[in-house]
């Protein structure tokens, strides 16, 4: 929100130049008559340069532009007859809409600094501390496009952020003019990359009126912001339903992406439109199961699979099994892509052996087990096989559609992040699969970026709504009290420099958290 004294902002233009270009000239040539022709085209020189600008100036303060080094801002007064009649509507309900947002702006000030606090104790938790645990607990964390922000997903964060200052203006604009304040006009900015929005207030109006109904104006930015992260929430909820007649969900996990090289990538790897239906004995429905089933063979034993023993070869005839550095055994020497090395008891000694095999003939079909007794059977004697990798390293098979199964050898947050997945299968082939993926990400940005402005925006603190909201709220409950108003001045003053140091303390130690570990 922008407030002006005296309304919309004109450029001033200087026309001193080329007077001080005359005079100086003079001193320099007053010796002969030699350089007077040269003081003329020099000041000629000036004289065009400076109508250039001017008149560059007045076209752009026409068109409502401003231009200055990193900072590009537009206004206009053209949305100011829709400002108006949103403020006409249901007068009985806006008055109940606005004095919530005022309960929810005095609640979401106190909460903001609660947040911000508990967000600068967890900061410095983190920076004595190794384990990443703590850093992903964080409920606001500084965003820097390229560091935590991926490159690929820079679109949604700025259409999101747009969208989320137009709806905070909007709720400044209507609440003014409901209050009987002039709205001078709207417009949207570029500072550096990052791109936002204002309101232009006529301060003259705002300062006549109570500190309630400054509050009601105040509080109305945060307040539509909230009513923004509860419609985002809502959309994203409600999405299958939306896309029910196009696309189902339910049916696994639709492969929208592969990254080329990574652990997925290749002929019998996944490829775009396969579907993900499992991951060894867990169920894959949509991306939420992908994501738990991968974490729970993160944490849990290696799985066995039951093979008929007379299927089992000894080490010695690819060679002895050696210990690798962790401590685990290995029994494949020749670096084979295509066999691997499994460890079981011996039925008849009881003792621990070793055999390389060819894992896809050996595990396709096979039944899973932790133990010799789940692979008792009438039909042969089966034993239970359990690939010998290094620590923290799973072998996994990946049933999709339509192909047989991908077989994964790594780390499971690996193949987690080597692919991207949806929930949306398309009912009909002409149907782009990217389609729920860009709804249902920009919803997640917008309830991001719009509840960080509703938090961020109510913080106490020096050109941020808050401090607007605090100074009406002393005003309104300290006027009575301390009938001094140097002494409301100075409590705010205190107040202020309080919120600004622990934002900015966020800020610094969030950026130094992003950009040097």
């Amino acid at each position: 929100m922008h407030k002006e004294d005296a309304g919309f902002i004109h450029p001033s233009f200087s026309t001193a130049c080329p007077f001080w270009g005359r005079w100086s000239l003079s001193q320099l040539h007053s010796g002969g008559g030699q350089g007077t022709p040269w003081t003329s085209r020099h000041l000629i020189a000036e004289q065009s340069s400076s109508t250039h600008r001017i008149s560059y100036e007045s076209w752009l303060a026409r068109r409502g532009l401003m231009l200055s080094p990193f900072h590009l801002r537009w206004q206009t007064s053209m949305f100011n007859w829709l400002f108006a009649y949103c403020a006409r509507i249901q007068p009985r309900a806006l008055y109940i809409w606005f004095n919530s947002g005022l309960v929810f702006g005095l609640v979401a000030m106190l909460a903001s600094v609660v947040l911000l606090v508990k967000t600068l104790q967890q900061t410095l938790a983190q920076m004595t501390t190794s384990n990443p645990h703590i850093g992903a607990q964080q409920t606001l964390q500084v965003v820097v496009p390229g560091v935590n922000l991926p490159v690929g997903h820079l679109g949604y964060f700025f259409l999101a952020l747009l969208l989320s200052g137009v709806i905070h203006e909007l709720g400044h604009a209507v609440a003014a003019l409901r209050e009987q304040v002039r709205v001078n006009g709207f417009g949207m900015f570029v500072f550096v990359v990052y791109p936002g929005a204002f309101v232009d207030l006529f301060t003259t109006h705002l300062n006549i009126v109570s500190p309630i109904q400054q509050l009601r104006i105040f509080c109305a930015g945060v307040w539509h912001n909230f009513v923004l992260c509860l419609a985002a929430l809502a959309f994203l909820f409600l999405l299958p339903l939306f896309l029910f007649p196009l696309y189902t969900s339910g049916v696994g996990a639709l492969v929208t992406e592969v990254a080329p090289g990574s652990a997925a990538d290749g002929q019998r790897g996944l490829s775009v439109g396969d579907i993900i239906t499992g991951l060894e004995q867990c169920t894959v429905s949509g991306v939420d199961d992908w994501n738990s089933c991968l974490s729970h063979l993160s944490h849990t034993p290696q799985t066995g699979y039951c093979v008929p023993a007379a299927s089992l070869q000894p080490s010695w005839a690819h060679g002895r099994a050696f210990k690798r550095l962790d401590g685990t055994m290995d029994c494949c020497s020749n670096n084979s892509l295509t066999d691997l090395c499994f460890s079981y008891i011996k039925p008849l000694s009881r003792e621990r052996e070793y055999a390389c095999m060819p894992v896809r003939k050996m595990v396709t079909g096979t039944n899973v087990c932790r133990s010799d007794r789940n692979c008792d059977t009438l039909v042969s004697l089966s034993v239970c096989v359990t690939p010998s990798l290094e620590n923290q390293t799973r072998f996994i098979r990946v049933t999709h559609s339509p192909a047989q199964h991908m077989l994964f050898v790594g780390y499971p947050p690996h193949l987690q992040h080597a692919v991207s997945l949806t929930n949306f299968v398309p009912r009909f082939g002409f149907l782009h699969l990217d389609i729920p993926v860009f709804l249902e990400t920009f919803c997640k940005y917008v309830f991001s970026l719009s509840g960080a402005l509703a938090v961020v925006n109510s913080v106490p603190c020096f050109a941020l709504d808050g401090q607007w909201m605090l100074s009406a709220l002393l005003e309104a409950t300290l006027v009575t009290v301390v009938t001094d108003r140097q002494k409301r001045e100075l409590a705010l003053l205190f107040l202020l420099l309080g919120g600004s140091a622990l934002l900015a303390a966020n800020v610094a130690l969030g950026l130094w958290m992003v950009t040097a570990r």
